[in-house]
């Protein structure tokens, strides 16, 4: 045994406790996280800053948490040890659900934060659910209790009734002014189990994460399970055979502190000079090259992307630095996917999967900001099976790859089973946009107030708009996870947009038939008032097949030519004004429509406004 104050380092693992604060969207998961770093003195006062763990700027200026964030701290007990904590602080939407799965698997236990004033959410039930699975130990934690209205006894039943988990030990906490912070410490090193290490095994560490570096290469983040990880050591990645020798093994306390080595037991970083980044992949097991494991941990399930898009670099010679771009970015969010496509009208692009919607806003500014990429970015959609007549089944990403429907037998579509939280003065209106979305009611529970409204939905419903609407529907109150389910059969066509008889790829999308004709004419309406004028009318037209189901006009920029004609016959303005005409007309049949990237942007956030 250690006392506090001798070292910075126990001897023991019974002195180590690997944890993650999971809780759902801003109930204050990076704030508790910002007290339990100054409790325990990590950051002076002078570097101190809210949102410490939120490094990356988009997540200052959006205040949310996107990438899951490791730090170590030292806390001397009552009890008189020295205990090492490693906290990880993970995302609440759920677009960023993968960051949590990966964090959670690398601890033995969860702070699960409720707020004393909103209750249990949607999230935090997808955040439990997956915390038991990974047979975690669970701490309530109340948080916001200095509001006014807050009510932590409500909280607490309703803990209970929703989750099925008693609270009635669940810490009372004020992350915003430190009340309670002592009990939460006190509460991590009694409640919590250390973790299970076998020192004298060969080495076994599971990699939770990775990031390129311009100077080091590739830094991989990993949770040390068996034997010892030190710098100078020799050491295989199990999934791809790669040897590197490793230069610098350390830990975050939030900025890097190298060491000697990790020992079983604890969460830190690696660098190995690792050049490709294909070499560090997410999941995998890192092993001595002397002495290899052998087998691999479990490590991670491979997320499955419910998303799709394509970026187009609008200047085509930035297609290389594009997919170098993809390629670090995906070392650092291992849940989008991408593969190269061409198009005829963009060049050459990559077909992108995500999480969602919001995943994809994250992963185009990032390549905006980080890269200084200027992209095109297609309509969002999801993936289709579809069962064609000569008995193959063709799994379709893009709707401009859709086959003739002549070919056809039948189009499944992804369902998901979603979970909606909502009061119940909101509940109505929550119902009806559920059935206008072709939704299936599986089951509705109330606790106290709150009602819990599971629904089966068509993913392609919920993609572009349904999450602000069940905000605006509900003010605010509502909260939304989901999940994927299975696949079904449905009446879906592919709606093409035509720009002057130009069909618009990137425009193109597949929707059920009692939708489609009010989807193309409100893109037709959208696009109407986004293409800039130009000196020849423009048709915007919808179509399913050869058939136009909707149509607008843009009207045409017209010169004034008979500005400098004064005085004379009537004659000589009249010829002017025909010498125009023939010129438009000749200019509509050759002429090119340019279409600006915000028009894109902006027509497939159809009913955001």
């Amino acid at each position: 045994m250690r006392v506090a104050g001798s070292s910075d380092k126990p001897e023991s693992a019974a002195f180590i406790r690997n944890f993650a604060i999971i809780a759902h969207i801003d109930h204050g998961k990076s704030t508790l996280a910002d007290r339990l770093m100054q409790r325990c003195g990590a950051v002076e006062a002078r570097e101190f800053r809210d949102q410490m763990l939120d490094s990356m700027d988009i997540e200052r200026e959006r205040g949310i948490t996107i990438k899951a964030q490791t730090v170590r701290l030292s806390y001397a007990a009552k009890d008189g040890n020295l205990y090492e904590l490693n906290l990880m602080d993970t995302p609440g939407h759920v677009d960023f659900a993968y960051e949590v799965s990966r964090s959670l698997a690398a601890c033995e236990g969860s702070l699960l934060i409720v707020d004393a004033t909103q209750g249990v959410e949607a999230q935090t039930l997808a955040n439990v659910y997956q915390a038991i699975d990974n047979d975690h130990t669970l701490i309530p934690i109340i948080n916001k209790i200095d509001l006014p209205a807050a009510d932590p006894e409500r909280v607490k039943t309703q803990i209970f009734e929703v989750i099925g988990l008693d609270a009635t030990d669940a810490i009372l906490v004020s992350a915003k002014t430190g009340e309670g912070i002592d009990a939460v410490l006190e509460a991590l090193v009694s409640r919590l189990p250390p973790p299970e290490i076998l020192r004298d095994q060969p080495l076994r560490a599971l990699l939770i994460d990775s990031w390129y570096d311009a100077y080091l290469g590739v830094v991989s983040l990993v949770r040390v399970k068996d034997g010892t990880l030190e710098t100078g050591q020799k050491i295989r990645m199990m999934a791809t055979g790669a040897v590197y020798q490793v230069d610098e093994v350390g830990y975050f306390s939030p900025k890097t502190h190298p060491v000697p080595r990790l020992e079983a037991g604890e969460i830190g970083y690696v660098t190995a000079g690792i050049k490709s980044v294909r070499d560090a992949r997410v999941g995998d097991t890192l092993t001595s090259e002397k002495a290899p494991a052998l087998s691999p941990l479990a490590g991670f399930k491979p997320s499955i992307p419910v998303v799709f898009c394509s970026f187009f670099p609008v200047d085509a010679s930035d297609y290389g630095r594009l997919r170098e771009g993809l390629e670090k970015l995906q070392l650092n969010d291992a849940s989008f996917s991408f593969q190269p496509e061409s198009s005829a009208a963009l060049g050459f692009g990559f077909r992108c999967g995500f999480l969602g919607l919001l995943h994809l806003e994250i992963v185009e500014e990032r390549l905006d900001r980080e890269y200084n990429l200027d992209l095109i970015t297609t309509a969002p959609g999801v993936v289709y099976k579809i069962y064609l007549a000569d008995g193959t089944t063709l799994m379709l990403h893009n709707p401009t790859d859709m086959p003739d429907p002549g070919h056809i037998t039948s189009i499944e579509e992804p369902w998901v089973r979603a979970t909606i939280l909502v009061p119940d003065t909101y509940l109505g209106s929550i119902l009806t946009l559920c059935q206008e979305r072709r939704g299936e009611q599986r089951d509705l529970t109330y606790a106290g107030s709150r009602a819990m409204v599971v629904y089966l939905l068509p993913l392609n419903e919920i993609v572009f708009d349904f999450y602000d609407k069940l905000k605006s529907l509900s003010r605010g109150y509502a909260s939304f996870d989901y999940q994927l389910d299975v696949y079904r059969a449905g009446d879906l066509i592919k709606v093409s947009i035509l720009v002057n008889g130009e069909p618009v790829e990137a425009l193109a999308t597949i929707q059920h038939r009692d939708a489609a004709e009010t989807r193309g004419r409100a893109l037709c309406e959208r696009l109407k008032d986004l293409i800039p004028r130009h000196l020849f009318k423009i048709p915007i037209q919808a179509a399913i097949g050869a058939k136009i189901i909707a149509r607008e006009t843009i009207p045409a920029l017209r010169k004034d030519v008979t500005a400098k004609c004064y005085g004379g016959d009537i004659t000589r303005k009249r010829k002017l004004l025909e010498k125009q005409k023939e010129g438009k007309k000749r200019m509509r049949e050759i002429g090119q429509v340019q279409i600006p990237q915000s028009a894109f942007l902006a027509a497939l956030k159809i009913g955001k406004e």
